[in-house]
């Protein structure tokens, strides 16, 4: 008997189409993208701290792998996270200092941009942020607006560590308990209630910034009596007593986020949904906690008995603008065990640039082709593979708060060079091979070799502030 073939009317291909398309956003990994803030290189286990306990943290660094040079390009938080969400320099986006919300209400990112976020919510993905905003207070600048389908927390820079004000629900309430652990439980509310379709929930905790305490009597006991290290070396008129007492808060502030990340970690295992989850864990910048005789990120300030001599009229006494490896450096690891062999190290430069391109690779998410980006796709060396990669990193820092900078910097392995535009003749140039530590400043050397790295770097950082149309260029032009 012959068949005669069945003709599906428009309507049912269009039907089998999206059916089609729906299955396949199904099989895409779920991410977890866990960001936490001030959180320096250093205080993680897994990158060497044997004082400092991070057990779930380290985890994911064990099963997955760990981004031994991840860096930021501006040592605050706001810029930071705008550099995150668009994979563009924070100076092309106006917001150069980290926002104040009481003298900056109208600052924020521009709805305009496409976040990486917003590429994911049109390919399929529920999308929830819990935790810090700061980009912007305004209605405007509200995280749904901007590729967030649900937001609860804080769009402003800080709140208490305990009985915040979080928005949930789009209305300021009054909270009981300790932000780190409401943050976690709406995350995983979220997880729990999108297990079925591929999904983003980003954890944006405020801590471990200040301030630190109280946390949980779990969190703070194993650090309440400690006597911790010192960064060396130790300036000779270090506070030491007020540094000590700083670290302790600030580990448990540390351990706080630990606790939480096992809450998230043990939500998937029984979810049965870990094998096929991206989870990410990095901080937006840096941090000094005694390093440098420094607290605080690219806009520290002395920790000193007696504040030095200050030779620049732009900067304040106690300020310390600085682009150090310490401020600039995040801890980042990233566990994919359906995608990406754990267990390794990955050794090659990347900034928080690269996540946007990187995270649309992994789950295969085009980027449009008329929407310029920064960052680099970092997979290939994910997945172990050898291709050319430039270990070069430009960074910058307009600092406005406590100080007016306008420094700019070049980073290779084995070289680093900053200028500060806006401090004539302030400039810092260190031979990283010999002084990873950043502890000899070259700049002022007459040596040809220190002369020639800081003049090709100088027309590096020159090329690409007029390449990303940094308005720092025309400032520039104008004094030439």
């Amino acid at each position: 008997m012959m068949l005669t073939p069945r003709l599906f009317p428009l309507t049912s291909l269009l039907a089998l189409y999206l059916l089609q398309t729906i299955a396949s956003a199904a099989d895409r990994p779920n991410i977890v993208f866990i960001y936490t803030d001030d959180q320096a290189p250093t205080a993680v286990g897994f990158s060497g701290n044997t004082e400092l306990k991070t057990p779930n943290i380290d985890r994911i660094a064990n099963e997955g792998i760990v981004i031994k040079n991840a860096f930021t390009v501006t040592p605050v938080c706001s810029p930071a996270r705008a550099a995150l969400a668009t994979s563009r320099y924070a100076c092309e986006l106006e917001i150069l200092d980290w926002i104040n919300p009481k003298k900056e209400p109208e600052l924020g990112l521009n709805p305009n941009t496409i976040t990486w976020m917003e590429l994911l919510q049109k390919a399929g993905y529920r999308t929830s942020l819990s935790g810090k905003w700061h980009l912007g207070t305004a209605d405007r600048y509200h995280p749904t607006l901007q590729g967030f389908d649900d937001f609860m927390g804080i769009r402003s820079g800080g709140c208490p560590p305990k009985d915040p004000v979080l928005e949930v629900n789009g209305h300021d309430t009054k909270m009981s308990g300790f932000t780190v652990d409401l943050v976690t439980e709406n995350a995983l509310k979220f997880i729990r209630e999108n297990q079925k379709k591929p999904f983003l929930a980003s954890i944006h905790y405020r801590e471990p910034h200040a301030a630190w305490l109280p946390t949980r009597d779990e969190d703070w006991e194993p650090y309440q009596d400690l006597d911790p290290s010192l960064p060396q070396p130790v300036h000779p008129d270090l506070n030491v007593e007020l540094v000590k007492k700083r670290i302790r808060e600030y580990y448990a502030s540390v351990a706080s986020v630990d606790r939480n990340v096992g809450r998230v970690l043990d939500l998937l295992d029984e979810l049965k949904l870990a094998d096929n989850t991206v989870v990410v864990f990095t901080s937006d910048h840096g941090y000094h906690y005694g390093h440098h005789a420094l607290w605080y990120k690219g806009n520290a300030q002395w920790m000193l008995n007696t504040l030095p001599e200050q030779t620049w009229p732009h900067i304040a006494p106690k300020q310390r603008p600085n682009m150090y490896d310490q401020a600039l450096k995040v801890p980042a690891a990233i566990r994919w065990p359906a995608g990406l062999k754990g267990g390794r190290t990955v050794p090659q430069t990347m900034s928080n640039l690269d996540w946007y391109p990187t995270l649309l690779a992994m789950v295969n998410v085009e980027i449009p082709d008329d929407l310029e980006i920064r960052g680099r796709d970092f997979t290939p060396m994910l997945k172990g593979l050898r291709i050319a990669w430039d270990n070069s990193l430009y960074s910058e820092y307009s600092m406005r708060h406590g100080a007016k900078t306008d420094m700019r910097c070049w980073r290779t392995p084995q070289w680093k060079l900053m200028i500060d535009f806006a401090n004539p003749g302030r400039g810092e140039l260190y031979d990283l091979n010999n002084d990873p530590n950043e502890l000899t400043n070259l700049f002022d050397s007459e040596e040809p070799q220190h002369v020639a790295i800081r003049d090709s770097f100088k027309s590096k950082i020159l090329k690409k502030i007029k390449q990303i149309n940094d308005p720092l260029q025309l400032e520039i032009e104008s004094l030439n």
